[in-house]
């Protein structure tokens, strides 16, 4: 598959770096050549020096072959510009980056696929929504589910406290007779960890389970965390920001939440925009003007201006007055990794849920790439199990499985299991599947 991405900022290079792994043949297109530079340097990748709205510098990339051509440049016009040109230039699919949500919501109205744009992505709008997913639990740090809920994929902290500490994934298992969650991920540090039968949990680790629902319950006691139901009321966001705006929108409908806006002038025009959020001109980072509004009372904060150290300085201090869930937005995705081992429960990057996204988008047939897991250099993949492919032939440990990967669950006939060495597999079953970047291709074998 031959892709073209236009801009080698942080979303064109970390969906270069995904799609590396797959072996794609891939070409990146920016006017910045250092940018490129580091690119080839990292990734295999063919560079080209150019402005993407030039339609010599897409002929120069090979514009006529490409099966698709992704803009995702920090100009929303010059991303538009591209995809349409390269469009007529030949591209079979064209995906463009916008700020401007207004292009979402009137997609059919502008006939946008006429015009050459075949998919269009807002980095912001993405976040907002990764924030309100986020609330689903503040016993859990992260939370996605498969398939409406038969499986889930929960993410704890082990602390101090925590009866998991030092426990190998052997000892863990006897405390599992009803075999309904497996541990498929820890993250130590900046370091992933698919872990097998000696792998312990360590103090500060962050572990990762994919649970059955009447396993959710059994984990969180495991690992040492309040169970009793203490649903969300109060929910605190600092920066309005374009994030932050659309996070109040989406949250204000059912919670009630305060935002906290620095600029004067941009709370009045807040408050008339966002009905059902209280706008309060001030600065997050101010102890006195937070304690003034209840932050000791709120079981949410999150900070989402565009200044990323001012981001954790705010949700380390409301930790520490212990609200329950504090999620930060930060520029640089290597911070993501430091969030739970500094006190933030979550870090989230727009442009790294962009490019995750987008990847996602390029899945083909029976696999579905879902979102990235925040700091774990791991990707969790669905697969629809087809008649006569390599995983149904043998049981899972007789399958050779890549150690670098680790079998979830399976959502059969309508209801979730936990599968272990002696689950076998049948066609249209649903498999839910964790693996390190460089293995996707070895895992993918075994579903084709």
């Amino acid at each position: 598959m031959r892709i073209l991405i236009a801009g080698a900022g942080d979303v064109g290079y970390h969906l270069a770096k995904l799609l590396a792994y797959e072996e794609q043949d891939i070409v990146l297109i920016d006017k910045d050549q250092d940018k490129l530079t580091y690119a080839a340097s990292n990734l295999d990748v063919v560079t080209i020096k150019g402005n993407s709205t030039s339609y010599r510098t897409l002929e120069e990339a090979g514009i006529s072959k490409a099966d698709l051509l992704i803009s995702v440049t920090s100009s929303e016009e010059a991303n538009l510009t591209t995809a349409m040109i390269g469009k007529h230039l030949g591209a079979k699919k064209t995906i463009a980056r916008i700020q401007n949500e207004e292009y979402l919501f009137d997609k059919e109205k502008l006939d946008l696929q006429k015009l050459g744009i075949d998919e269009l992505i807002s980095p912001e709008s993405l976040a907002a929504r990764e924030i309100k997913r986020l609330l689903k639990d503040v016993n859990i740090t992260d939370n996605f589910d498969f398939d409406g809920g038969r499986l889930s994929l929960v993410g704890l902290s082990i602390d101090n406290d925590s009866p998991l500490l030092n426990m190998s994934m052997r000892d863990v298992a006897h405390l599992n007779p009803d075999q309904n969650f497996i541990t498929v991920a820890i993250l130590r540090k900046s370091e992933t960890i698919i872990p097998h039968g000696d792998n312990q949990f360590l103090l500060g680790d962050h572990a990762y389970f994919i649970v059955q629902p009447n396993g959710v319950e059994h984990v969180l006691n495991l690992a040492g965390k309040k169970t009793e139901k203490m649903p969300i009321k109060n929910i605190m966001i600092v920066g309005g920001s374009k994030i932050g705006v659309l996070a109040a929108k989406r949250l204000g409908k059912k919670f009630s939440v305060k935002l906290i806006e620095k600029n004067r002038d941009k709370c009045m025009s807040l408050a008339e925009e966002l009905k059902d959020v209280l706008v309060i001109n001030g600065d997050g980072r101010d102890i006195e003007l937070m304690s003034n509004e209840g932050i000791e009372n709120m079981d949410v904060f999150i900070s989402v201006t565009g200044n990323t150290e001012g981001n954790i300085i705010s949700c380390l201090m409301a930790k520490n007055i212990n609200v329950r869930k504090t999620i930060a937005l930060v520029e640089n995705i290597d911070y993501i990794h430091l969030s739970q081992n500094i006190g933030v429960d979550t870090m989230i990057n727009k442009k790294l849920i962009a490019a995750n996204f987008i990847f996602r988008y390029l899945r083909k047939g029976n696999v579905i790439s879902l979102t990235s897991i925040h700091g774990v250099d791991a990707e969790v993949l669905e697969f629809i199990v087809e008649k006569g492919t390599k995983i149904t032939k043998k049981k899972i440990k007789d399958l050779g499985f890549p150690k670098s990967a680790i079998i979830g669950g399976v959502v059969r006939d309508g209801d979730g299991y936990i599968t272990m060495g002696d689950f076998q597999f049948q066609p249209n079953d649903r498999a839910v599947v964790l693996c390190r970047p460089n293995c996707v291709h070895a895992v993918e074998e075994f579903f084709k």
